[in-house]
């Protein structure tokens, strides 16, 4: 099997005399942010270059945005806000060499994080700004998922394909309650149908077929806002982290999941944890969740991609 890096995804550089591109989410982490933006870009302005803030209204457009100030040229890409943010401006510099950072500013910050970055946003953007003043970057491993049909998304943190990805499709189909109560009864609705599924997976080739209520693909240790479901995941080794949490019953999983903020759930003797460059994953009616983003419906194929984009850090 060949190994795949980013150099077979390289798009041309950024230009020198680019701007810093600056995706802002004024909606992340409900809000509590929002008057910092001013600050935050001028911290970033005193690396010397200019600071350009991008326009969107809606993910879509957020994305389109970023993948539009890579293709003119822009110095770097620097995202404001949680997980979601982040995974929109991966979808842009993913393997281009266009130097990248994450600005914690979201209920969920786990890829910043997990690579770095201070949790307070002064103190990650005078990071980010030192890193570009000084030209220094880090590489650091992405995954790539890929659907039966070609479709591609890259990610940064946990690919979630289990209960996690079930309750967020349920949250996402409700209109009402609004706000972190929908995800409550989100929650509640889906633990009362809450049954094992079928996963065929393949490990490097290797065949592993389970019943399961979690399974989760991981380029970093956590989700959710810290819950360190693949806990020793290295977004550095090259390798993709894969934990999978057999046939648990509604108790069992109410007890086990509060253990995922400290990664202790992996000594329960329903769960194994596995470690894999490609990770080929399926089962039945199940949409996947990747850096808490709604993304590809299974059958994917998840490749991790060594230094698949540059930190500034």
């Amino acid at each position: 099997m060949l190994a795949v890096t980013a150099a077979d995804h390289l798009a041309p550089g950024p230009r020198p005399d680019g701007p810093v591109a600056v995706l802002a989410n004024p909606t992340a982490g409900r809000g509590r942010h929002r008057g910092l933006l001013p600050r935050l870009l001028d911290r970033l302005a005193t690396a010397g270059r200019p600071v350009r803030l991008l326009e969107a209204g809606t993910g879509a457009q957020a994305e389109a945005a970023c993948r539009a100030a890579v293709a003119d040229g822009a110095a770097a890409l620097v995202t404001v806000g949680g997980d979601g943010t982040v995974h929109r401006g991966l979808q842009a510099v993913a393997g281009t060499g266009v130097p990248f950072a994450p600005v914690p500013a979201g209920t969920g910050n786990d890829f910043a994080a997990d690579t770095g970055f201070p949790a307070d946003p002064i103190a990650a953007v005078e990071t980010v700004a030192a890193a570009l003043r000084e030209g220094r970057t880090r590489p650091v491993d992405l995954a790539r998922m890929t659907g039966p049909g070609g479709d591609t998304r890259w990610y940064g943190a946990v690919l979630a394909a289990g209960f996690d990805a079930i309750v967020n499709e349920r949250a996402n189909r409700m209109r009402r309650p609004r706000g972190p109560r929908r995800y409550d009864l989100a929650i509640l609705v889906e633990l009362a149908r809450l049954r094992p599924r079928r996963y065929t997976l393949r490990l490097d080739g290797e065949p592993l077929e389970r019943d399961a209520v979690l399974v989760a693909v991981g380029n970093c240790a956590s989700y959710g806002g810290g819950m360190r479901i693949c806990p020793d995941a290295d977004p550095t080794d090259g390798l993709l982290d894969v934990v999978v949490g057999g046939r648990f019953d509604r108790r069992t999983l109410i007890r086990v999941k509060p253990r995922i903020y400290r990664g202790t759930h992996v000594r329960h003797p329903l769960v194994s944890s596995h470690r894999a460059r490609t990770v080929e994953l399926a089962a039945e009616g199940i949409t996947t969740y990747a850096d808490g983003e709604r993304c590809l419906d299974l059958p994917v194929t998840v490749t991790a991609v060594p230094g698949a984009v540059r930190l500034l850090r």
